[in-house]
C-alpha cells in the first residue's frame, strides 16, 4: 500500500517540525494511535527508536521503528524494525513564507502476512481516508 497526504499549516516550519517529529506526538493527532514512546534518549538523530500501539481495523499492532534519515527542521524517515504491519514513512516540512509551512508525508507498506496482507489491496482506500484525517487533525491542532 502507498499512502500519501500534503497540507498547508499557517505556523512557522520550525514550530511546525518540532512536533511533527518527535513520535511522542503521534497519539495527539493520530486516531487509533494509543501509545508512542521514544525508546532511545533525545535528541531525535539517525538510528533513534521508539515503540507503538495503535488500532488499525480492530486489531492492535505493536510496532518499533528506526530512525533512517533525518534532517532537523526539514525531513524524517522512519522505518519499522518489529511489526505485523511493516512500513517506512517519509515526512517533510519546508517554510511557505514567516508564518506558514508546507508537511508531506508519503507513507508505504502494509501487513506481512495472513487475512490482513489478502486484505490488502481493499484496505488501501480505508487506510487512505484514515491518513486524509489524521493530516487535517493535525493542521487543526497546530493552528488552534
Amino acid at each position: 500500500m502507498r499512502m500519501s497526504a500534503e497540507r498547508t499549516i499557517s505556523r512557522p516550519a520550525g514550530d511546525v517540525a518540532e512536533f511533527f517529529f518527535d513520535a511522542s506526538n503521534n497519539p495527539k493527532w493520530q486516531k487509533g494511535m494509543i501509545s508512542c514512546e521514544w525508546v532511545s534518549e533525545p535528541p531525535i538523530r539517525v538510528g533513534s527508536t521508539y515503540a507503538q500501539l495503535a488500532r488499525f481495523m480492530g486489531r492492535d499492532v505493536r510496532s518499533t521503528f528506526v530512525v533512517t534519515d533525518f534532517e532537523p527542521g526539514r525531513s524524517i524517515r522512519i522505518e519499522t524494525i518489529e511489526s505485523t504491519f511493516p512500513i517506512q514513512v517519509e515526512r517533510s516540512v519546508e517554510p511557505i513564507d514567516e508564518s506558514s509551512s508546507r508537511v508531506s508525508a508519503e507513507i508505504t507498506g502494509g501487513p506481512d502476512g495472513g487475512l490482513m496482507k489478502m486484505l490488502s489491496p481493499l484496505m488501501a482506500g480505508r487506510a487512505q481516508k484514515s491518513v486524509d484525517n489524521d493530516y487535517d487533525r493535525l493542521v487543526q491542532l497546530l493552528e488552534s
